[in-house]
């Protein structure tokens, strides 16, 4: 496995990693307009443009996309993002972090991997504190990140959705991985 920033050589594997998420309605964490967009090509050149805080579409924050590529059979297994820095928004509900594993691909430890092979990259960008959030009722996520050294900090009530949102920070000025 291998963490990829994503290029057009993955078209066809985005394309099978969004149809996989729509027909099973579950929620793409981690992977920016996806759902929004079809076009790999568009999700690319979206991606691109978040990059850069002059040119991150209106209401969004510079971020880094990641793909989670299995090397055997060159499939997209997750995503992730960084996101640089908060909106409000994400100070309240989303995070640094947002990351997904297929449905075809879960319970086999992806989310975990993916969450310690990020660890760095944030250090590289200047973070010491990362802010992960998830759904209250999601178990696997919350193991994601209570494995990575997450420690709850509260829970907060996202009415848009009627969702109640668990908050767990990784202070990256402590937090070694077993790579680092």
């Amino acid at each position: 496995m291998k963490l990829l920033k994503p290029t057009a050589e993955y078209e066809q594997q985005i394309r099978a990693y969004r149809q996989e998420f729509l027909d099973s309605g579950d929620p793409m964490d981690g992977t920016g307009a996806l759902r929004e967009l079809a076009d790999p090509r568009e999700w690319l050149e979206w991606t691109e443009a978040c990059t850069k805080p002059e040119t991150a579409p209106q209401g969004f924050v510079p971020a880094t996309q990641y793909i989670y590529v299995r090397e055997s059979d060159n499939k997209i297994a997750g995503m992730i993002q960084i996101r640089h820095y908060f909106n409000d928004f994400l100070e309240k509900y989303g995070g640094h972090i947002g990351y997904s594993v297929a449905p075809s691909e879960r319970r086999r430890g992806y989310a975990s991997k993916m969450l310690e092979l990020i660890l760095p990259e944030c250090r590289a960008l200047g973070l010491e504190r990362i802010l992960i959030t998830c759904d209250r009722g999601n178990e696997g996520s919350r193991r994601t990140i209570l494995r990575n050294g997450g420690v709850y900090e509260s829970e907060v009530y996202f009415s848009d959705e009627d969702i109640h949102i668990e908050r767990y920070w990784i202070d990256l000025r402590q937090h070694r991985t077993k790579t680092a």
